[in-house]
This record gives C-alpha cells, structure tokens and sequence, in this order.
C-alpha cells in the first residue's frame, strides 16, 4: 500500500484527435511499464474494436505509472463531446488535469467543454501544447487563446498561473520552451510530480467511496471503481452501499432512497492498476483509485461506505441528454434470419443494462410494447450504441431522431450546438449556404494557418444528416465538431435531404435487367444478388418524391433477336453506406433495420397501396 504523499490522481481531457490517447502510450513507455523488446500496438489504451477502428476514445480508462518512487494514477478520457458524460464523472476521482491542446487547431468546443467542468471543480491545471512538430504549429497564437479561454471561464488566479509545457506526442518529447524539442517527457512527469497536489482523505476516518466506473469481469461480476475518499478498503470487509440525497434520476426526480443505505455487501476482491494491469490488494487507502468486486448491484454515483457510518458523497450532476431515437423490435420479412437476439425481452434488457454503465443516457418505454426511446447526448453517442449492439448479435429497428424540446418562461425552446467547422477557403461559401438554410447562426470567421475557421450556432436538429453534405462540399479536407451550448426558442421549420427513395416494388432477388431500368432514376445501394422485399429502400431517387422500382424484373426471353439488342447491361456500382450515413439518409417514414450482418433501409408500411393511399389523404 502506497503512502498518500507518493499519489497523483490526473486525467487527460482535449478534444477528439488532439492526441490523449498517443501521450498515454509514450507516457506508458518511457516509465518502463513495457519491456524494450515487447511489441505493442499503437494507442494501447484503445483496447475496443470500435475505438481502434474509428481512432477516437469512447469509454474513460484507468492506467498507472511510477516516477521516482510516486504513483500516477492516469485517466485517459474521450474527446468527443457526445461521451462528455465518460468525463463529467471521471474527473471526480483525480485532483488535476493535464489540458491538451492541439499546436495547429488551438482550442476547440470540446476543449471548452471539458476545461470548464475541471475550472468547476478547482482541479489543477497542467497546459500541453502538443504537436508542436507539425509544419502548419501556431504555437504562440494559441497559447494566447487558451489563456483567453481561461479568463473566459472565470478560472481562479492559482488556475491561470498553470504551467505549459510543449510537447510533440507521437515522439515522446516535451520542454518547457516551444524552441526546445527536448530529450523525453520527463519534463512533463516532474510538473505532475510538484504541481498535482495528492490526493485528498484522512486514512483513519470512516470509510467511504463514490464509483465513478462500472466494469464487468466474468469471474467476479460487476466491478465498481473509484477513489477512496476516507478510511481504508479491506478484502473482506462488511460495507453499506448508499445513494446522494441530492442525486436525480433520468426524469429528475430525487433519487429513492436517497441518503440512505440502499444496500450491503462484501469486499470479494480489490484491485489497483500498475500500467495496463489491474493488480490484486489486500487494503487500500484515501487517495488510491481502486476497483472493487463483490457487491452485485453496485452502480455508477453510489458510495460504498462504513456500514456504521453511512454517509453518501455527492455526485457529479451529469448534462441531460438532447436528443432521442425510437428502437423498436424488428418487424421485417427477413426477421431472424440474422441475428441472435429479436423478442422485444431480449431489446428491452439489453438497453436498460446499458444505463448501469452509460450515466449520460436515458431509456423509457412507450406506450407500445415493442418500442423504446433512447436519449442521449448526440447522433453520434446512439450511433455508437447501435454498433455495439450490433455486433453483440441483436436485431432491431430505429428511426429518424427527435431533440428534446424544453419550455422555458411560457415559450418552445430547441437544443442548439456551437458547431466550429475547419475548412479550405474555397468551401466557405457552400457551408454557409447550407447552414444558413439549416437555421444557423454565423457568429465569426478568422483564418487560421491557410484555412479558415467558421463558428456558428446551429439547432441540434440542423445538424442531423449534414455531416456528408459537409464532407462533399469541402471535398473531404474539412473538419467539424459541435458542442452543446444551450437551450433557444424555436428557430423554425427545417429541411431534410432534397431527394426521394427508390423503394422495392416486390420481394425477391435483385437482378441485372431490373437494376438498370432503375438506375436511370437515382443512386442505387444494392447490386445484383441481394435479397429484397416490398417496401425495402433501394436507392436515393433524383426527383424530390418517392419511386417504386422493380429491381427484381427479368428480361423477357424469346427466340427473337436483333444486333446490339443483347449487349451486356452495364450497372452504375452502388453506393455503399455506412452505419452512420444509413442514420443520415433516414427520412420521417423510413426505418433502418439493423442485423449482425446487414443494414437495411425500409418504409415503415411495405405496401406499396398503402402508402398509395396515405399519400392520396395527405
């Protein structure tokens, strides 16, 4: 068991791709946490499949190093501002953050974000300026802007005296000088070392805990992990479990039971982390992050406490979710054929567990017993869960998002995000075109290197399905990223995507023939082979409404024939979706049916009379 002197309890916050995750690893080596010969896979700390394959951080993870005999506890946050919940609870459990920012991008919305949370708390504060190699660093000018952005936020004189140091990530290198490139990060360790204080608690007083982490471990079940804030955490030990009486549930209500013990246990198991290893203890103390096994209910804002003196400490409030998508069981002809787990039981189970470990998302039931509506904190926060869900082996169905309206003093008011968009100088006319019709706000413009920067205040609806009409009109060099901001009155009617659907006339196989009379009308997603059914959305129509097509027409065969009436049919490649333009394309009428293996866009009446005759009433 460490002294408390030797403990510093730091998190890592920047924005998405500012490279937290690359300080961790370097940070990682040079304390000696891997042998010289190991090999180890760039950013380690991205230890899930979708982290690695879309290169951002989406759950907060606990790591450890040790420096001249001190122990680093690291936390290694998102950057994404729809996981800000992951970092809203993590930096309860450290004493100081080490603020990244980017040489080249300067400060962000999710930089703004995270920095006033840590000001809130009065952590302390440790300023890298990373990647200070690249050809296009602004280094002094954003200096300059994260010192504006700290008297911005109010932070206190101790915060704004807070060190900066320069370093450049993916090279391992830091110094206290932008001229200097430095010889390592020891630099960076000696700050941590003399400007974190340790981590506060009196050893000897009546235990308590707050988890601000939940994991799962086959052997042991549920994991909790946090600080120890008082006392001492034995293996063995009798514990209570209680709840903050100020803690608010998802509708924000008073928690039950709030204040009181809501449960007790026993202390099966206590680990602390050394590198990217969980190591078994048999005692831990104030100031230590620790996990514990054992309790099987415990969950994340709950305090684990001396059963003699059951007193709960309080939580972090986390943001409220902004918008939400409808999940509804599958009710396809091609349900079961794919997935593992289809009855509405197995759906509703599987979004409620997400609530132990997601302290930032909301599920409710309807009033049909085969839907459920699922808030969170952006597109791409449900995105991510739709994913992983996914590749877990549930079939399911989703529709197009709804923000969360409030009424404030008599009057509608809308979710509105501060959208910050990089682009070439070319592309500035088309943003601002497109969010201009979107009901945005342009709030100002300034170059930045040979680039231009552009913030606006757009509705959250606004954004939904831009993100490619973005990525096509900046030929792919833009960059964009919003950031909740507040809560306005209504801004109006809103526009969706400009073009129909191509929708299957009949069930079958795709073939040939029929694919090229239908490709004359708009941009296919399927080619020829896949199965389809009635109602099914096979292509985005070129007309402003939607078209039947009948992809599955064979050509008729006769014993006529006359020269070039028999060429070979040439067919336009489809256009392949991802999960996340899928979500985009979405219109009011459709749902996107999701299976282990396929994506499949659909109306949500397949009868082509039907929907003949809704249209006709309408």
């Amino acid at each position: 068991m460490i002294d408390r002197d030797k403990l510093r309890n730091i998190a890592i916050i920047a924005h998405v791709d500012h490279g937290k995750t690359t300080l961790v690893d370097q940070m990682l080596r040079q304390a000696g946490v891997f042998r010289e010969n190991q090999a180890v896979q760039e950013r380690v700390m991205d230890s899930g499949d979708l982290e690695r394959e879309r290169g951002i951080t989406i759950l907060a993870k606990n790591t450890a190093v040790n420096y001249k005999g001190h122990k680093i506890n690291i936390v290694d946050t998102p950057g994404h501002a729809d996981f800000g919940g992951e970092v809203e609870r993590i930096l309860k459990m450290v004493s100081g953050v080490l603020l990244l920012v980017d040489a080249a991008e300067g400060p962000m919305p999710q930089t703004r974000f995270v920095l006033e949370k840590a000001l809130a708390l009065g952590h302390r504060l440790i300023i890298v300026i990373n990647k200070v190699d690249r050809p296009d660093a602004r280094v002094y000018e954003v200096i300059d802007e994260v010192l504006e952005l700290l008297m911005d936020l109010d932070a206190a004189g101790e915060q704004l005296d807070a060190p900066t140091l320069f370093c450049s990530a993916r090279q391992g290198l830091a110094s206290l000088t932008p001229d200097d490139a430095g010889e390592s990060l020891t630099p960076l360790f000696d700050i941590i070392l003399s400007h974190v204080p340790p981590p506060p608690g009196d050893p000897e007083g009546p235990l308590q805990m707050l988890v601000s982490s939940i994991d799962y471990n086959e052997y042991v079940g549920r994991v909790g992990i946090g600080r120890v804030e008082r006392g001492r955490l034995l293996v063995g030990q009798d514990v209570a479990v209680t709840v903050d009486s100020e803690q608010r549930t998802t509708d924000g209500q008073p928690t039950p039971n709030g204040g009181a013990t809501v449960a007790k246990g026993r202390v099966a198991a206590l680990f602390v982390f050394e590198g990217l290893r969980r190591d078994p203890a048999a005692e831990v103390s104030a100031g230590e992050i620790a996990a514990v096994a054992g309790i099987p209910d415990i969950t994340i804002g709950q305090t684990i406490c001396d059963p003699a003196f059951p007193e709960p400490r309080p939580f972090a409030p986390i943001s409220q979710p902004t918008i939400e998508r409808p999940y509804r069981v599958t009710d396809s002809p091609f349900a079961g054929k794919e997935g593992k787990y289809l009855p509405t039981r197995n759906l509703r189970d599987r979004l409620y567990r997400e609530l132990l470990r997601d302290v930032s998302l909301q599920v409710s039931d309807t009033e049909s017993t085969e839907a459920f509506r699922v808030a969170g904190r952006g597109e791409m926060h449900l995105s991510i869960l739709i994913e992983t869900m996914r590749r877990e082996g549930y079939e399911f169905q989703v529709s197009t998002p709804r923000v969360l309206y409030r009424t404030i003093d008599g009057a509608t008011c809308e979710p509105v995000e501060e959208l910050v968009a990089d682009l070439p100088e070319s592309a500035v006319g088309a943003v601002i075109e497109k969010l201009s019709s979107r009901r945005a706000e342009l709030l100002s413009l300034h170059p930045v290197g040979s680039r231009m920067r552009l913030t606006f205040l757009v509705p959250s609806r606004g954004l939904f399905g831009y993100r490619n009409e973005f990525l096509t009109d900046t030929r792919g060099e833009g960059i964009m990223s919003a950031v909740f901001h507040g809560y306005q009155p209504l801004k109006g009617d809103i526009g969706r995507r400009s073009g129909g659907s191509l929708v299957a006339y009949e069930t079958g196989e795709a073939v040939a023939y029929g694919l090229f009379n239908a490709q004359d009308r708009g941009a296919l997603f399927i080619g020829p082979g896949v199965p389809v059914y009635a109602g099914m959305v096979v292509g985005q129509a070129a007309k402003n409404e939607d078209m039947a097509v009948n992809i599955c027409k064979r050509k008729q065969l006769t014993n006529m024939r006359a020269s070039g009436s028999d060429e070979s049919l040439r067919l336009t490649p489809p256009r392949q979706m991802s999960l996340e333009q899928c979500l985009e394309f979405l219109a009011d009428d459709e749902l996107l049916e999701v299976t282990p293996k396929s994506l499949r866009l659909r109306k949500r009446v397949l009868s082509h009379d039907q929907r003949m005759k809704q249209r006709m009433k309408g």
